[in-house]
């Protein structure tokens, strides 16, 4: 009996060494958890100080880091394309990326260049001729040879090219890929389904979007036309699967975003138009003054105006086309400007002088004068660089 008592005074006496046991790993569990959440909290703390440092901070200067020689022979242009520039002429165009590297050369002539650029995707046209040379920021992508006079023209990121033709009263939509391979034709009449007066080619090339002028009746009228040219195309009468009729509107102005959002700009309103295969009716915004200039990202678009504001001498209007109804913001400024574009969370508005940079929020980020006249500015890698063209060089900046 006492041998039974001994053992069961050891095995409470074990069982209470392992409940000990067990407590102390919890302890040492809930130290060690309660460490490393403190330690993250102490993370975050800092992340979100320095993050809220940065989106507070105005810059008053800039530094030039890189510069490279790059003389601009008299007659040529410069155009971004994706985060290189884009050096074009009558007689030629090629492409250098943020070093300073010519990436590709193209020669050729053209009396009347018509340019079309996607994201780092270009179609260069010559109007009134026949041949159209589509590259990106990389290489060359191929010729394209028509059978009628080009009249406009547009590209997708993919490299498919659509062109307007006339062929005397008859005007043809045909769709190329770079290789200059016919993929679709379309003809239309001015007495039937009017004159394209803009179309733009959706980023993947499934979507076209078309305004056709036309009268009705006496009536001029615009008509906005889709065309999708994937599977969902091909069940329908000329690929044609959405069209819009407006009475007493031009409208010369129409834009791809992405592949699902489109938009269009005509007198007094701005359309918005979603839908990746089929767009759907429109989400419509009066606009109660002459538009100025327009430019987009792949989620808002701006309008400028001149301002009501004495002031100031012009206006913004942005839609964030991702927000359904949404309100405008708007933003004033008073610098005459070469160029608007959005960066980041940031309006970018330049001339050959001077550069002025406001935060979403309203904040001016920066406003400053340039060292020498610039052409061109174009963002690079970092936020807040960016690249300036000028006659003699291409420099890279960083703000400060």
């Amino acid at each position: 009996m006492a041998d039974i008592r001994s053992y069961m005074k050891e095995k409470e006496k074990r069982e209470q060494k392992q409940e000990n046991y067990k407590e102390k790993i919890a302890r040492h569990k809930l130290a060690s958890l309660s460490r490393i959440l403190l330690a993250a909290a102490v993370l975050i703390g800092i992340i979100l100080f320095f993050y809220i440092q940065y989106k507070r901070h105005i810059y008053t200067d800039y530094e030039t880091i890189a510069s490279v020689e790059n003389t601009q022979p008299e007659g040529t242009r410069n155009v971004r394309l994706g985060d290189s520039v884009l050096t074009y002429s009558k007689d030629g165009a090629h492409c250098t990326d943020a070093r300073g590297n010519v990436v590709w050369n193209q020669t050729f002539e053209i009396q009347d260049v018509r340019l079309a650029v996607n994201g780092d995707t270009v179609a260069i046209g010559d109007y009134n001729g026949r041949s159209i040379y589509v590259a990106n920021s990389e290489k060359l992508l191929g010729e394209i040879t028509t059978t009628m006079p080009i009249r406009d023209l547009t590209v997708s990121t993919e490299g498919y090219v659509t062109a307007v033709l006339t062929d005397s009263d008859v005007t043809w939509v045909n769709r190329y890929d770079s290789s200059g391979e016919v993929k679709n034709e379309g003809r239309t009449h001015a007495d039937d389904s009017g004159y394209p007066m803009a179309l733009s080619l959706s980023p993947g090339g499934e979507l076209l979007c078309v305004a056709y002028l036309y009268v009705d009746a006496g009536i001029l009228k615009t008509k906005i036309a889709f065309y999708n040219f994937g599977p969902v195309g091909s069940n329908v009468t000329d690929r044609l699967v959405s069209t819009w009729s407006y009475t007493d509107m031009l409208i010369p102005f129409v834009r791809f975003l992405d592949d699902d959002t489109a938009v269009a700009v005509g007198d007094g309103r701005l359309m918005i138009y979603s839908g990746s295969h089929v767009p759907g009716s429109p989400e419509e915004h009066m606009i109660d003054r002459e538009v100025r200039s327009v430019f987009y990202n792949e989620r808002y678009v701006g309008l400028v105006f001149f301002s009501d504001n004495s002031e100031n001498r012009y206006q913004i209007d942005i839609y964030d086309t991702t927000v359904s109804n949404s309100q405008a913001k708007t933003f004033y400024f008073d610098i005459d400007y070469t160029d608007i574009f959005f960066e980041g969370g940031n309006l970018v508005i330049y001339n050959e002088t001077e550069c002025q940079i406001i935060a979403m929020e309203g904040v001016e980020k920066y406003r400053g004068n340039f060292a020498k006249p610039v052409g061109l500015m174009v963002p690079v890698e970092k936020a807040y660089r960016y690249l300036l063209v000028t006659d003699d060089s291409m420099d890279t900046i960083q703000l400060k």
